[in-house]
Parts: C-alpha cells; sequence; structure tokens
C-alpha cells in the first residue's frame, strides 16, 4: 500500500521525457530543439515541465517555515499559561491552547515535513534531475562529430551529470529551503512587532544587513563558484583522458610527464577553490557578526522590557526563542545560498556545452534516404576544414551503382575526408554529393548512415557484450543472424573463447572500454560482422583489414568478396593489394583526382599510382612487387 503510493508519486514526472514538440513516444522526428543558453532561462525551461511538484514544493516550504514561527509563539504561550496557573489547574484553564500546540506539533508540522519530503524526495530528486540529464545528452547526441573532436569526452560527460544536478538543487533550495526561510522571517518580524515594535524593527534591520551581504558578497561566490565547476570537470575530463589512453601512457610516459600534466589541472582546480573558500570565509565572518549585534540588541530590549512590565515571562521567552532560531537558521540558510549561487554558477557553465545548438542539422524539409541503385555521384565538392583552402578543391566523381572504386592516395590526400563528407559529419563548403539523385544535404542524416556500412581502421566498440556490439546497426537482429554474421567475418573461433571479470562468456562477455580487452585484429573483425549483419546497400571500407594478420585477411577475404556482391563499394587502403582487383582505382593528390582506371592500366601509365606500388614491397606486397 505505502510502495503502491510513494510510486504514484515517482511517476509524477517522466524521468525520460521531453518538452520537444518533435518527439513522440520516445522516438526522435527531425533535430530536437536547443536547450535555453542563459543559466536563469535554463532553469525555468525545465520548471516549467513540472509546474504542480514544485507548486508543491513551494507551498510546504512557506508551510514549514510558518509551523516553526508558530511552534516559538507557543512556547511564549506556553510559559505564561504555567505563571497564570497552578499545577492543578493549568489543563483546566488552558486545555485548548495545550490541545492545539499538541496537534500543531504532531500532526500539522508531521504532515508538512512528510508532504515536502514526498515532492523533494520522491518527485523531485529521482525524476526532474534525471530529466535535466536526459534532455542535455539528447542534445549533445545531436551536436557534430567535430563538436567531440573538440573536448574531452570525460568534460562532456560531467557537464551532463552537473548540469542535472545543479539545476534541480537550485529549484528545491530556492522553494523550499530559502523560501521557508523567509516565511519565517517575515512572521519572526509579524510576532515581535506584536510584543515590541522595536526588537521588530532591530529584526527589520537585521534582515536588510542579511540582504546586503547576500548581494555584494555572494556575487564573489557565484563568480568562484563558476570558476570552480569549470575546472573541475577539467580534471575530470583529464583523468578521464589519461585512463582511456592507458596504453600509450604506460609505452611512453616513462618521465610521468602525464602527472604533470594532470597536477596542472589540479593545481588549477585547488587555485578557484582557495579564492571560493576565501568569499565563504568572509561572508560567514560578515553573517556571525551581524547575529550577535541582532541577539545582542533583541536580548537587551526584552529583559528591559520586562522590567518595566510592558511584556511578559512568555513574551520574553518567545522573542528570545524566535531569535536564537534565527542565529541557527542564518547560518544554514547562508551555506543555502551559497549553494544556490554555486549552483547557478554551475548551470551557467554547463549551459555553454549542453545548450550549444548544432553546427550540422537535418533541413525541416529532409526526407529518408532512399536507395534504389546506389549511385553516388560528387560534384564540384570543395572542403578546407574551415581554412580556407586545401584537403579537397572541387571534385567530380561518379560512382555507378554497384560498382567497386578503391580511393588511393598519400597521406593527406583527402581519402578519408571524402569518405566522412559522404556520410555527411562535415557540411561541404562547395558542391554537393548525390545518392541516386538525392542530395545527401537534403535527407536525415539517420537514413543516410543506415544506408552505409562503414569499417574503419580506428575500430572502438562500445563496453558492452560481443552481441551487442555485432547488432549495433541492427538491434533487432535474431540471434542466429548474429552468429552467422561472425562466423562470415572469421570471429567466431575467438569469440566462443571469452570470458570476462564477471565469468560472462562467448557472446555475453564484455569488451572493455573502446574494446581494449580484444586485440586489434579482434576488434576488426568484430566491426566487419556488425558491417554485415547491417547488410546496407552502400559500403564504406576504410582500411578494412588493415588490423589483420596475412591468413586472417585471406580467410575472410572470400566473405568480404560476397558481403560487396551487388552493392557500390568505395574502399581505402594503404596496402595497395587489397584493392588493386576492385572495378576502379581513384588516385588522389592534394584534394584532387589526378589518375583513375583499373590497375593495370595505371601500372602502364607510370604515374603516382605506380610509383605508390613500386614503392610497396617486404610485408605489404612481396611477390607482387618482385613480378
Amino acid at each position: 500500500m505505502i510502495d503502491r503510493f510513494l510510486r504514484w508519486f515517482e511517476n509524477v514526472v517522466d524521468p525520460f521525457g521531453d518538452a520537444d514538440r518533435e518527439v513522440a513516444g520516445g522516438a526522435r522526428i527531425g533535430a530536437l530543439t536547443p536547450l535555453p543558453n542563459v543559466a536563469w532561462r535554463f532553469i525555468w525551461h525545465f520548471a516549467r515541465q513540472a509546474k504542480l511538484p514544485l507548486l508543491g514544493l513551494l507551498v510546504t516550504g512557506g508551510l514549514t517555515g510558518g509551523v516553526e514561527a508558530m511552534l516559538y509563539s507557543g512556547v511564549g504561550w506556553v510559559v505564561d499559561a504555567l505563571e497564570s496557573s497552578s499545577p492543578a489547574t493549568l489543563l483546566t484553564d488552558h486545555f485548548w491552547l495545550l490541545a492545539a500546540l499538541l496537534g500543531l506539533t504532531l500532526v500539522v508540522r508531521s504532515l508538512v515535513l512528510f508532504a515536502g519530503a514526498l515532492f523533494e524526495e520522491q518527485v523531485i530528486v529521482p525524476s526532474f534531475y534525471s530529466r535535466i540529464r536526459w534532455q542535455s545528452y539528447r542534445r549533445l547526441m545531436d551536436q557534430p562529430y567535430t563538436f567531440f573532436q573538440n573536448d574531452f569526452a570525460g568534460r562532456i560527460a560531467q557537464k551532463v551529470v552537473q548540469v542535472g544536478e545543479a539545476a534541480g538543487d537550485f529549484v528545491v533550495t530556492l522553494l523550499q529551503t530559502f523560501w521557508s526561510f523567509v516565511t519565517f522571517v517575515i512572521l519572526g518580524v509579524a510576532i515581535l512587532g506584536t510584543i515590541d515594535p522595536w526588537m521588530a524593527l532591530v529584526l527589520f534591520v537585521w534582515a536588510l544587513g542579511y540582504l546586503w551581504i547576500v548581494v555584494r558578497l555572494l556575487p564573489r561566490i557565484r563568480k568562484w563558484g563558476r570558476a570552480t565547476a569549470d575546472s573541475r570537470s577539467v580534471v575530470s575530463g583529464r583523468i578521464v583522458d589519461s585512463f582511456t589512453n592507458i596504453l600509450s601512457v604506460k609505452l611512453f610516459d616513462a618521465e610521468r610527464s602525464e602527472d604533470a600534466y594532470v597536477r596542472d589541472g589540479f593545481e588549477q582546480f585547488l587555485q578557484n577553490v582557495r579564492k571560493l573558500t576565501r568569499s565563504l570565509t568572509g561572508v560567514r565572518t560578515a553573517v556571525n557578526v551581524l547575529n550577535g549585534l541582532m541577539i545582542t540588541a533583541i536580548g537587551v530590549l526584552a529583559i528591559h522590557a520586562w522590567q518595566t512590565g510592558a511584556i511578559t515571562s512568555g513574551a520574553v521567552a518567545t522573542a528570545l526563542g524566535l531569535v536564537l532560531r534565527l542565529n541557527q537558521m542564518s547560518g544554514w540558510m547562508m551555506f543555502n545560498i551559497n549553494g544556490l549561487v554555486r549552483n547557478y554558477g554551475t548551470v551557467q557553465d554547463a549551459v555553454a556545452t549542453v545548450s550549444a545548438p548544432p553546427a550540422l542539422l537535418d533541413r525541416p524539409d529532409a526526407k529518408p534516404l532512399e536507395v534504389a541503385r546506389g549511385e553516388i555521384r560528387f560534384e564540384a565538392v570543395t572542403f578546407h576544414y574551415g581554412k580556407g583552402s586545401g584537403v579537397i578543391e572541387n571534385l567530380s566523381l561518379l560512382v555507378r551503382p554497384g560498382e567497386k572504386i578503391g580511393l588511393v592516395g598519400r597521406s593527406g590526400a583527402g581519402k578519408t575526408t571524402l569518405v566522412n563528407l559522404l556520410l555527411r559529419l562535415y557540411d561541404l563548403e562547395g558542391g554537393r554529393i548525390l545518392i541516386d539523385g538525392q542530395d545527401i544535404a537534403g535527407v536525415t542524416q539517420g537514413s543516410l548512415r543506415s544506408r552505409i556500412g562503414v569499417v574503419t581502421q580506428d575500430t572502438s566498440l562500445l563496453h558492452r557484450s560481443i552481441r551487442d556490439n555485432i547488432a549495433y546497426g541492427r538491434p533487432d537482429a535474431p540471434e542466429d543472424e548474429i552468429v552467422a554474421a561472425a562466423r562470415r567475418a572469421n570471429a567466431e573461433d575467438f569469440i566462443e573463447g571469452l570470458k570476462d571479470l564477471r565469468d560472462r562468456e562467448g557472446y555475453d562477455a564484455h569488451v572493455g572500454e573502446r574494446g581494449i580487452k580484444l586485440s586489434g585484429g579482434q576488434r576488426q573483425r568484430i566491426a566487419i560482422a556488425r558491417v554485415l549483419l547491417k547488410n546496407a546497400p552502400i559500403l564504406v571500407l576504410d582500411e578494412a583489414t588493415s588490423a589483420l594478420d596475412s591468413e586472417v585477411e585471406a580467410a575472410i577475404q572470400e566473405n568480404l568478396a560476397a558481403m560487396m556482391a551487388g552493392k557500390t563499394v568505395i574502399a581505402i587502403a594503404h596496402r595497395l593489394s587489397t584493392i588493386a582487383a576492385l572495378d576502379r582505382l581513384i588516385v588522389l593528390d592534394k584534394g584532387r583526382i589526378v589518375e583513375e582506371g583499373a590497375h593495370a592500366d595505371l601500372i602502364r601509365r607510370g604515374g603516382l599510382y605506380a610509383d605508390l606500388w613500386s614503392r610497396q614491397s617486404g610485408g605489404f606486397l612481396a611477390g607482387e612487387a618482385a613480378e
């Protein structure tokens, strides 16, 4: 019964919901609307998505402050009741007063605090915080490939985690803790005003002084809180970068220069933390001095008024109880205001990352790509990575349906860039690319990439099971097709022998971050199996067999040939023997096509391709070079 009641509250806010109207049933339709890039607008954007529970938090916060203030008034009433009655007549004379205070303490206070806990702990913290993180994550996933090339993955991930917690904590503290404190102060001024107007004036002046501290001193905390959040994410990014590339660190960093790089991040973080804590010390000292003056002034006024008979002993107890409680609350509240400011600074820092509008978007009228034949046409394609010149210059190329072409050229000739442009990982700076007559800039990115199978030279796998990695392009694929794809990629033998630290075996074994538990050749074979299972009409093979030894490569060449049958293929290889038998070879140099034709024709011409071929010997071509 209780669990069902709590579960109802837990489902008030959908943790995976999205305010974007283009999202229905969890499925993405078009690009998502970017999140607001100003901190208060970002917070308000999410607050509107949980109006009712946040309103409940506001009401319970105000009631909490009101109940606290009334309890201290009740202490004064009890003292006066004790003075005006004997032990024998106390219950008779003041039954209703005592009953009301008992009800306020046991029933009203308990219900208010329980309601506040329900809204905060069952609704806001688990679901509202997750909703902010989820929407931030989804929009980051809409960012282009270059966005992730230019930053630490760990730093970006830290922003997603931080912004959900910081924005959620800001709202909770503002609506519950801060509002409860404000309510207590307002009622405290009102109660003291009924006892002695001078006491109310002292408390009012104290409130103005407290406000002055908040306005004048806390901006420094906000400044250094934001700097601390940013430097913390830098430290996290550097540590993750070191751990991700741990093999390179072990092999090449004998002098432990990596420690100095990470330590530099720690030192920047430490400097910002120290500046933040200096500001905090100043604020705490100012509040303590202000509170001491307030307690002294009200204490003097209360005793003087009692001596002159202007107020009762109960009024003295009420006044001193209120100000002593206010002293406790003000220090605690300043800590929470510090948290408010720091959380706001963290949100400011994070929105610069999570709210950045994607630089590469589907057009509003983008349609799914339809591939019937597989013709690819590059028309006057120009791309410079924003440098103004170089890389790809006015390149035109027609790849006929079902044709297998190889891209050849020295490093930096533009081979991989051309493939990345076909996949629309970047937008063209000039010209256009057509697939079956459809401009790829006018189709959805998801449909474009779903029609192209890619095996890259640098194969990284997800830290999931072998099965999940093979089926990543077709998550609904049946088990027998997954196994068949692994067999065709010559991967089944080593998969059956895998076992991870949690005793998961075979296709259930997890491969580690980026597939680090597998060798390069094993990762490559999993990648080939993934493409075989995806069965896309267009294939891109970027050094697809570069990590394989000769025996394994020979074993899967036949399957690769079967995989390419009836498909349009673009292959890149530095090991020219792997692409010499393709229908046509395109030789690139400095972003331009300088030669094209079949292998034998290009050898006879004695141009760049013939030069590259003659240079490849030993472990690359051996017999072919001698021949």
